[in-house]
């Protein structure tokens, strides 16, 4: 009995510290279920090492994996469940499998927990607890016994990252665990002499060597504690790496970046439905917004229509207003945001059925709370959604909301805030014309109160301009120009709901309100939602109240007033035109490489049984990390490279190019055009080719002509497959020099002249990117061939 009690607290140490890695994780995750079932695969894993002590140790391994299996095809059918995510055991199975990691690093926090982001802690849970449980009870070696745990433990708190407390008092309870675990020896009664019935000579050479052996062990426990002691002690304060900077976040194409050019489309094809909702509200009756927005709401305030908000477009360069958005995948229970301290708060509650919506950019009213039958990545900024799979037709999700009404009492005297929390909302773009100053200035001058100033800009809108279906989508300054001072003959002062939202919001931000624009639908009471439906409005921030609506349309029965009885611009007009992006050129800055971390030393008798376990442990660990470091860069390359949008793979091939200069030791400059660029990958690829030939890399040579588009041009055109070039046919090296070049025009017709590319050119950009990099690596040496997919540099340089 005694010696079964002995027994007892390395098994319950080694469960314990297993437990507290899980607990650390579930810091980040929404609710106790990862704690738990962490905890569970550790009591699992270890008991089946105890119960399987005397059956060989070859078997141990098969028979604890099937273990494994049983536990977690369980927890996963237990959290897809939960989760209510359709589908069946084995089809949720290979999407956890295949995404697990990924979709972990990208998950929005609190991370619901789902078969997806469960996965890999429960896997490796069971594999620390199997590895730690033989090695500490079978082999005797408690202290090497520990190191599966611990570094379980240590990389809970790597991906936990900044997004949690400091772990000090799970960290002391670690401590604690294993020094319980080390108070009663495993095995032999306490206080016996091993040497004891030796003889003699024999029992003092051993006596001597446990005595040098335990003083080694600790010196070196001594030195490692003053060595490390004042790092370890200088890091409590500062703040962690966040390891999901590293991951690619979900990305959305141009018409979901920016959906109010999809105004002009829905207004000339207004019978087409979008949606299907079903609406259940709870709340004040007079908790609707009004319909004069910052006007107190009437008696039938709550039979007036919930608007369903699409996106919400927060930055405006001059050109497009694009959502700008960093979406994070998230699960049914989204982060709270306290409300406004003014205002009220109406539960609102849909069944929202998708009929002939496209895109990815999925419809709720403000703000979303809770999603149910849809796997969604949320933005907290703008309160923005998206299905990353996109949307279909017959989608049934079901949106809980918390909408907020401000104190309509309170905006007459409210302030607008300032500083760098909300520069983004009211940054203005250069190149304002100077009539979109002067009017901005003239409707200011008279109103020095926030909300007055909001309200003159909303009155002079709806005064003097017409709301038309057919008007063209375009809201750049030369659009705004002429739609607000265009001569009405020639088609100014007509428009739709996109030109009066984009015109408020930049005329407010000229009078130093923040401001944005929301994309959404009128859903007047339950059924179809068509495209006439579909609208654009303007909101204000005002402190104290949050984002207040306004409403710049017309109304029906009113005819505009002549914009020149009460503002006349300056004589000459520019015409509308086409206006390119900005022209930034895309460069690559490069980071100087982090230094290798240094490999963890390990101590103790140097027998057999020690080096195997040691061994056999660091190579564990190593192949779990190189595994994640191949799957996170094909991932990386994925993203780059099978995107919807030509542009963006396009994009994606060039990073994958400059990347391969850089692990091939080529790097390129940030202050290098593209051109420039293509000329070094040139070079890189013929010193590679020489290198292979056995001759000397060449340093000179023609180069080919400069690469590139002009701003309105189309992109140069390499030779086809197998091209010719004026004396003859080229050969491999020259075609790859061509295509090269041709691939860095793309990248310059992609920057000055967007939405010009076609999937082809993307097609031929993957594929000269994937030939590019596989010449690169084919010239190194077979060890640096075999470390190309693992080196982690791509997953952290600046992009």
């Amino acid at each position: 009995m005694a010696r079964a009690l002995r027994a007892v607290p390395v098994p319950l140490a080694l469960v314990g510290m297993i437990g507290l890695a899980g607990a650390v994780l579930g810091r980040v995750y929404a609710g106790p279920l990862l704690t738990w079932l962490v905890l569970g695969a550790a009591v699992g894993s270890v008991l089946v090492s105890v119960a399987a002590r005397r059956l060989p140790s070859w078997l141990v391994a098969p028979v604890s994996v099937l273990a494994m299996a049983g536990w977690t095809a369980w927890s996963l059918r237990l959290t897809a469940t939960r989760a209510e995510l359709p589908g069946g055991l084995a089809e949720v199975t290979a999407d956890a499998a295949a995404n697990g990691i990924p979709r972990l690093l990208t998950a929005m926090i609190p991370v619901e927990p789902t078969p997806d982001t469960v996965l890999v802690p429960l896997v490796a849970a069971w594999l620390a607890g199997l590895a730690g449980a033989e090695v500490a009870m079978r082999a005797g070696r408690v202290l090497l016994g520990y190191l599966p745990p611990v570094l379980l433990y240590a990389a809970a708190l790597y991906v936990v990252g900044p997004n949690a407390d400091p772990a000090i008092g799970p960290t002391l309870a670690l401590v604690a665990v294993a020094v319980l675990g080390l108070a009663v020896p495993p095995r032999g009664a306490a206080g016996a002499d091993a040497a004891a019935g030796l003889a003699p000579a024999v029992r003092a050479a051993v006596r001597a060597r446990l005595a040098a052996a335990s003083a080694a062990g600790l010196a070196v426990v001594v030195g490692l504690v003053a060595l490390l002691g004042p790092l370890l002690a200088g890091q409590v304060d500062g703040r962690p790496v966040d390891p999901r900077r590293y991951v690619e976040p979900p990305q959305v194409e141009t018409l979901d970046e920016n959906p109010l050019i999809r105004i002009s489309g829905w207004a000339l094809n207004p019978g087409q439905q979008l949606l299907d909702v079903r609406t259940q509200r709870s709340g004040p009756p007079d908790s609707a917004p009004a319909e004069e927005p910052g006007a107190a709401p009437g008696p039938g305030a709550a039979a007036r229509p919930v608007p369903i908000r699409l996106a919400v477009l927060s930055d405006y360069d001059g050109v497009t207003w694009r959502v700008g958005a960093t979406y994070r995948n998230a699960g049914r229970i989204l982060p709270v945001t306290a409300p406004a301290a003014d205002s009220t708060v109406e539960t609102v509650r849909q069944e929202i059925t998708v009929a002939g919506l496209s895109g990815r950019l999925l419809p709720a009213v403000a703000t979303p709370r809770q999603v149910t039958g849809a796997r969604v990545a949320y933005d907290p900024t703008t309160g923005t959604l998206i299905r990353p799979e996109g949307l279909t037709p017959g989608l049934r999700y079901d949106v809980t909301s918390a909408l907020e009404t401000p104190d309509s009492n309170l905006l007459a005297t409210a302030d607008v805030p300032a500083g760098e929390d909300v520069a983004r909302v009211l940054r203005v773009a250069d190149g304002v014309p100077e009539p979109l100053r002067r009017l901005a200035a003239q409707l200011a001058e008279s109103n020095g109160a926030p909300y007055a100033r909001a309200a003159a800009v909303e009155q002079f809108l709806a005064e003097h301009y017409r709301l038309v279906a057919d008007a063209p989508s375009g809201h750049a300054y030369p659009n705004l120009n002429f739609f607000l001072f265009g001569p009405r003959n020639a088609g100014g002062q007509r428009g739709t709901s996109e030109q009066f939202a984009a015109a408020f919001a930049v005329l407010g931000r000229l009078t130093g309100l923040p401001t944005r624009v929301v994309v959404g639908f009128r859903a007047a009471g339950d059924g179809p939602v068509r495209a006439g439906d579909a609208y654009a409005w303007p909101e204000v921030l005002f402190e104290g109240l949050g984002w207040v609506p306004f409403d710049p349309l017309p109304r029906p029965d009113e005819e505009p007033r002549p914009v020149e009885e009460d503002f006349r611009p300056a004589p000459e007009e520019p015409p509308p035109s086409e206006v390119p992006e900005p022209t930034v050129e895309p460069t690559v800055s490069p980071e100087p490489a982090a230094a290798p971390g240094g490999r963890a030393g390990s101590g103790g008798p140097s027998t057999a049984l020690l080096v195997g376990g040691g061994t056999g442990g660091v190579l564990l660990l190593v192949v779990v990390a190189l595994l994640a470091l191949l799957l996170m860069r094909r991932a990386l390359t994925r993203a780059r490279l099978e995107r919807a949008d030509p542009g963006q793979r396009i994009a994606g091939a060039w990073r994958e190019v400059t990347d391969a200069l850089r692990l091939s030791g080529h790097p390129v400059g940030g202050d290098l055009s593209a051109s420039e660029v293509a000329a070094h990958a040139r070079r890189a690829v013929a010193d590679a080719r020489a290198r292979r030939s056995g001759h000397a890399p060449t340093t000179a040579g023609p180069s080919p002509g400069p690469a590139g588009t002009a701003p309105g041009g189309t992109a140069l055109s390499g030779p086809g497959p197998g091209g010719t070039g004026p004396t003859g046919t080229m050969t491999a090296a020259g075609d790859l020099d061509a295509r090269v070049d041709e691939l860095a025009g793309l990248l310059n017709q992609t920057a000055f002249a967007p939405g010009t590319t076609t999937a082809e050119q993307a097609a031929r950009a993957t594929t000269t990117a994937h030939d590019y990099v596989a010449t690169l690596r084919a010239a190194r040496p077979w060890w640096r061939r075999l470390l190309w997919s693992v080196r982690p540099g791509p997953l952290r340089w600046r992009r």
